[in-house]
């Protein structure tokens, strides 16, 4: 089955910005998720899921035919994550929001 990924304006910007580094660890990071349907939140609700590699962190929801990438950012600065009004409970983990 072939899935779609969508990114926020946000993440457009905030990718722009990173090192080629820094790119590929966040095309893996969506890379890991987008083939494991099985850790996505459940499709079309409010739930999230963060992914956090190294250095960064991503934020998704999903579709049935694929996730979103609402946010991301450098780990250690989950600020950005609480001002997009998200509340990730651990950092560096693969967690799911319910709410």
């Amino acid at each position: 089955m072939t899935y779609t990924v969508d990114l926020a304006p946000e993440v457009e910007k905030v990718l722009a910005t990173l090192s080629d580094d820094g790119r590929q660890e966040v095309m893996e990071l969506i890379a890991a998720a987008l083939v494991n349907p099985k850790c996505w939140p459940m499709p079309g609700g409010w739930d999230w899921t963060l992914r956090s590699g190294p250095r960064l962190w991503v934020v998704f929801t999903a579709y049935l035919d694929g996730i979103d990438i609402v946010a991301l950012g450098p780990n250690g600065d989950l600020a950005q994550a609480a001002q997009a009004g998200l509340r990730p409970t651990v950092a560096g983990a693969t967690t799911t929001q319910r709410g």
